[in-house]
């Protein structure tokens, strides 16, 4: 996957970020070419990623517009998740889902991780979890519709709400 500088693209764990010029700088003694990708998530990190190690990473494009429907719907589905009872499992489990990069795999995260909280308090690292869970899916849905971060948020509580109110 070539990457284009100005195109916004997700980098899994970190969220949308935009893509600037490549960086060539001398490692080793060997000259190593970098994408230098801008945090899009107001705290004006930046990221150097090898060229050659870009799509192992995970990078990704952004969402398309059609799929932020999809993303929000698998936040309504009122089918349970398999929130794991054993927390090892569980923390496992979101952990592989959220550092996959994938939206939908946020969605996961963030729909177990509320179920759960409502029926009992989340942990330390399962509050953070779903912490980040939302940051990130957040971040990609305001990046992808051209909106602010809070009308995003509005739409996720919107869908769980959704969800909660077709299992009452």
């Amino acid at each position: 996957m070539i990457l284009t500088s100005g195109n916004k693209v997700v980098y899994p764990s970190q969220g949308p970020c935009l893509i600037g010029p490549v960086v060539n700088k001398i490692i080793d003694g060997r000259p190593i070419s970098f994408y230098r990708l801008a945090l899009l998530d107001d705290s004006g990190g930046e990221l150097l990623v090898p060229v050659d190690k870009a799509q192992t990473i995970g990078i990704r494009p952004l969402l398309n517009r059609s799929d932020i429907p999809k993303v929000l719907d698998l936040l309504k589905v009122k089918e349970p998740v398999g929130a794991d009872s054993d927390w090892k499992q569980r923390a496992g489990d979101n952990f592989k889902l959220l550092t996959s990069g994938s939206a939908f795999d946020l969605a996961v995260v963030i729909k177990s991780l509320t179920k759960l909280g409502e029926k009992k308090a989340l942990s330390f690292r399962e509050s953070r979890t779903l912490e980040k869970a939302r940051k990130l899916l957040i971040g990609e849905i305001s990046e992808v519709l051209e909106e602010t971060k809070s009308a995003a948020e509005e739409q996720i509580d919107q869908a769980l709400k959704a969800q909660k109110s077709e299992l009452s």
